[in-house]
């Protein structure tokens, strides 16, 4: 039986998130302007971001991990930035190699961490300080590539998001290679 913890709406509430961002885009401009829409966009971005932190400390300080959490925390986490990022391709803002990259690794070390566990070697590739830092990353350039504007006058998020989603993707990619080359050494061939 799931149990709803506070965390775990938490966790849900992020991908209940996800297409609000994608729909803000296809409001009508009568609706709501283009900068309105990057806006809105953006503060539903960092909501999901906040809960993504809210929702683990949570779990922690009332007690409330379990199996179901630790299972829909990283697919929440993996969902949001795969919406952001395929908005912002829609909206010319992001590149799609970098998309495909960043996107394509998800589900790659999603598969790598599933058949580890299945041959019992999940500690293999347990979360590394570098997927943190590409996580990081990710999370600074999304929502200044959503927010595609101005900041206090002089932060051209636009630029500044490009520079940090392409650090992203190149960090991404050596992310991969670590934890594959982490799980090298169990790969065994059944004959």
């Amino acid at each position: 039986m799931i149990v709803l913890t506070i965390p775990n709406l938490l966790t849900l509430s992020r991908i209940v998130l996800i297409p609000l961002i994608i729909g803000v885009y296809y409001l009508p401009y009568d609706w709501m302007s283009y900068e309105s829409k990057n806006i809105t966009a953006t503060a539903i971005f960092i909501f999901a971001a906040v809960t993504d932190w809210l929702d683990g400390y949570l779990a922690r300080k009332l007690n409330q991990t379990s199996a179901f959490g630790a299972f829909l925390d990283p697919v929440a986490d993996k969902l949001i930035v795969a919406g952001a990022l395929i908005v912002l391709l829609k909206e010319g803002r992001v590149d799609a190699v970098v998309a495909l990259i960043i996107i394509g690794r998800e589900l790659a070390i999603s598969a790598l961490r599933e058949w580890m566990a299945s041959v019992g070697q999940a500690q293999s590739v347990a979360v590394a300080y570098i997927g943190k830092l590409k996580t990081g990353f990710q999370l600074v350039a999304i929502p200044m590539l959503l927010y595609d504007g101005t900041l206090l006058g002089f932060l051209n998020c636009a630029v500044l998001g490009a520079i940090l989603i392409n650090i992203a993707a190149v960090l991404t990619v050596v992310s991969m290679l670590y934890y594959l080359r982490k799980a090298l050494p169990h790969a065994r061939v059944d004959a």
